[in-house]
Formats: structure tokens, sequence, C-alpha cells
């Protein structure tokens, strides 16, 4: 069975008024917390296999796009409006372009929603019912239902719980809040001011260029519900990687799998000691990630890898795995961004 980064989510609606996030100063005086291997490994393993063959041109995309079309509508006068995405894991969607009423349960509904009918999705969406888009976009949910605000809770891999979605409710009071960055060039993506990482309650050397996002709409570093690992730029990553191998001498190293590279055979072990990881955002406030979120297994036969990964583009990404039981709130209206841990 194949690791499956998407998450299914609840939809609840919240009529509750406008809030002012939390700016709660969190600092970090751990350096060291325990990973429960037991318990990691009741979980659904999976090594992370899924190889895409993915669309290198625009000519590819126009032969699929054209494909489609014929698969679905073979009298082209019957055509009136495909859509066709691609993501950059290789997977696509294609299909209708339609507008609907959405209902939220006994909240009432909302006419003339924009949304993709697919017929044809391929890559990671086996076993989902649909993709949600909350980004910052025009034809997002977000910006449709016109939100001033909304969070997301998702459940840890192993819990029978549906992860929530909430709309106009405020974010836990202990959250650690941080501003959200405008790309003047690209409206979609959620982009954080993070300055650096931690690892063992030691800054780890990164340049805080490499996460900046320049004039020209480069660069930065989001946080997407929809990208299942953390991908750094390779120096990150790199400098990230060799911090916690440095402290986890007294763990068991094991060959990589798929596209980790730094891993740990834990078979014989109950419980480890394991160094903390943490984000440094810009305005001096730290998020200490739980064990679970950056040591996860990829196997049942106790192999566990370090859950980040490099990426040669100038993005970088805060992915789901690294946010799973972490409730993210959205104060559009502000540009804010508040993280809570264990707050599903």
């Amino acid at each position: 069975m194949a690791f499956n980064p998407f998450i299914f989510v609840v939809l609840t609606v919240s009529l509750l008024p406008s809030f002012t996030l939390s700016r709660t100063l969190l600092s970090e005086t751990t350096t060291h917390t325990n990973l429960d291997v037991s318990a990691s490994l009741q979980q659904t393993q999976a090594v992370l296999n899924f190889g895409p063959q993915t669309l290198n041109s625009l000519d590819q995309q126009q032969q699929l796009e054209e494909e489609v079309q014929t698969l679905i509508y073979p009298n082209a006068s019957y055509f009136s409006c495909l859509y066709q995405v691609s993501y950059g894991d290789g997977s696509f969607t294609v299909g209708d372009f339609v507008t609907e009423t959405l209902s939220f349960g006994n909240s009432g509904s909302i006419n003339t929603i924009a949304l993709g009918c697919g017929h044809d999705n391929e890559g990671l969406f086996v076993g989902a019912a649909g993709l949600l888009g909350l980004g910052g976009g025009p034809l997002s949910l977000t910006s449709q239902t016109k939100a001033s605000s909304f969070s997301y809770c998702l459940v840890d891999r192993d819990s029978g719980r549906s992860s929530t979605l909430e709309f106009n409710s405020a974010p836990p009071a202990d959250s650690v809040t941080t501003n959200l960055l405008k790309n003047s060039k690209l409206d979609t993506f959620y982009y954080v001011g993070l300055t650096g990482m931690s690892v063992g309650g030691q800054a780890v050397s990164i340049p805080t260029s490499l996460f900046q996002l320049d004039a020209s709409g480069n660069g930065g570093i989001i946080v997407d519900s929809g990208t299942a690992i953390t991908r750094l730029q390779t120096q990150a990553y790199n400098s990230l990687r060799d911090a916690f191998v440095k402290l986890t001498q007294h763990l068991p190293s094991t060959s990589g799998v798929a596209l980790f590279d730094t891993c740990y055979d834990l078979s014989s072990q109950r419980s480890v000691k394991v160094p903390t990881v943490s984000f440094q955002f810009s305005d001096g406030k730290s998020l200490q990630l739980p064990a679970k979120n950056y040591l996860i297994p990829v196997d049942s036969s106790g192999t566990f890898c370090f859950a980040f990964a490099p990426t040669t583009s100038s993005l970088s990404i805060v992915g789901n795995v690294q946010q799973q039981g972490t409730r993210v709130s959205f104060d559009l209206a502000n540009s804010k961004v508040a993280f809570s841990s264990n707050k599903c």
C-alpha cells in the first residue's frame, strides 16, 4: 500500500466573529524529545514510492488534454468548457469546468461556485474524492466564498478521526504566530517569513537568503497542505540533515529509502531519544515539531527516516507531514498565520 499524503477533511462552518491572532512567544527550552517507536509502527506503513512520469513540456500537456477531450467528447461539437491542471508531483486532473451551488450543512449555501468535475484524475489522487483549493488564487474556495479566515488540523496518519477545516474560528491561545508574506507575481501560495531552523536547541548554519522571497517573485517558503514532505533548497537541507545526524550518532543508521537519504534501523527499540527540530520565524518565534513529524516509519520492519528532502527549486515548502497534529490558522484579513500543536 503506497503512502498517500492527501488528507481527508471534514468541512465545518463556524459563524464566529473575526479575531485577532495571539502573539504568544514560545521560547525553545528543550534540546531532545522522545519518539515512541512502538506506537509509530502501528500506523499503516509504506515507502513513498510513487514515481510519476511528469509532464515535461507544454506539448505533452496539450497532447494529454486533446487525448482526454477525445475520450470524453468524441464529437467536438458537444465540447463546452474543459479544464486541465497538472501538479508538481506529476499528478493531473482533467474534466468539465462548471459552476454549482455549494451547501455547508445547515449553515446555508452559496450560488455559482466555480469548480472542476474531473473525468480523468491520475497520480496521487488515488482514494481521494476530490481536491479542495484553499490558496489565495481567485478560483480557490476561500476566495470565492470571501473568507476572511480559516484553519485546518491534519490528524496523525494513524488516527481514525477525520481532519477538520473551519472558517471564522479563533486560533488556540497558545499559537505561535507570524506574518504571511505576499508574492506580487503569484497569489496562490501562502509564504511565511522563515529565517532558519534549529536542531537540539541550536541554530543550524543556514543563510537566511535561502528562505527569502525576492522582488521577482522567486524563492521564499510556503505552507502547503497538499505537499507531503517538507522540501528545502539543497544547501539548507544538507545543513539541517548534517546537524541532525551529528546528534543521532547513538542511533543505528541504515540505507536511504526513496527520497530519504538519512534513515535508521529502530527495529529493536521501543522508544528513542532524538534531538528537537524547530522552525525559526522572522519575528523571533520558534515552532518545535513533534518527533513523529520528522522521524517517520517507512516500512513495518522498524526503518525510520528523517522526513525532509532537498529540492533544486528556489521555492521551499513546509509539507503536511510536518503539519500533522498542528492547527494551522490563516488570518487572511490581517496577513497572519498561527500554529498550535496538539489542537486537532
